[in-house]
């Protein structure tokens, strides 16, 4: 399974939030950078990279700093928020992202995410379905949809969608454990599908519990930043090969 650590940006700064609320942030690092490489330095090679300004803004933001960290480190960076339109997209893969999250717009606007799809490749365009009460989530979680988690993921995957990062956003930010047995549903219902785990990590052994489920990648953020999770036992997971 890949660990795949979380860097989320307001005003350039590496923040984190509680339940997708604004009001919540708190600001953990001044230099996104700067965590990046201390990542890599762990032997990390992914990198979560959510522009919470674009998510806001409903376009690109901060893809200087995606840029920044695509150029002056080797982690494979997928990036997320905001991305709204094609030209987002070019600069988003221009400024060195391996690969984007599309979320509000594969619910808003199923027509554009679908040709994103078909354009650039299951393995460059991830989904993110996002959800509270398994209703799917928008507009940086501002927003709550009519539709049903479950499905909304199976009919993409039905359409071609190979990756998808699903947050329960109860549990993000809340150190309380992630949404295992909602995980475990979506890999039952959508066996060959690359489901990323998102939201509520709080201790190691919940990695190893979420490999056990099947999920391919996970992704964590408050966890290490408050000190409960330990980039040296991320590095050693890497180094034993998941063990």
């Amino acid at each position: 399974m890949r660990l795949i650590p979380a860097i989320d940006i307001i005003d350039g700064k590496c923040v984190r939030l509680s339940k997708g609320d604004y009001n919540t942030k708190k600001i953990y690092n001044e230099n996104p950078l700067e965590v990046a490489k201390s990542f890599e330095d762990h032997g990390i090679q992914h990198l979560h990279l959510v522009d919470l300004d674009g998510a806001k803004s409903k376009h690109i933001v901060n893809h200087k700093i995606l840029e920044a960290i695509a150029s002056k480190t080797n982690l494979s960076v997928d990036f997320g928020g905001g991305l709204k339109t094609d030209k987002d997209l070019e600069i988003a893969f221009e400024c060195g992202a391996k690969q984007i999250t599309g979320g509000s717009i594969a619910v808003k606007d199923p027509e554009i995410f679908n040709s994103w799809l078909q354009k650039f490749g299951s393995t460059k365009i991830i989904l993110g379905a996002d959800a509270n009460n398994e209703k799917v989530a928008v507009s940086g979680w501002q927003e709550e949809s009519d539709l049903e988690l479950l499905p909304f993921i199976k009919e993409y995957h039905k359409n071609g969608v190979s990756y998808v990062i699903c947050t329960d956003i109860s549990k993000d930010g809340m150190l309380q454990g992630p949404a295992f047995e909602l995980y475990e549903r979506i890999l039952e219902e959508n066996p060959d599908l690359k489901l990323i785990a998102s939201g509520g990590i709080s201790k190691f052994d919940e990695l190893l519990e979420l490999a056990e489920l099947g999920c391919e990648g996970t992704i964590i953020g408050k966890a290490i930043y408050e000190g409960r999770i330990q980039l040296k036992q991320l590095e050693t997971y890497i180094l034993n090969d998941g063990r």
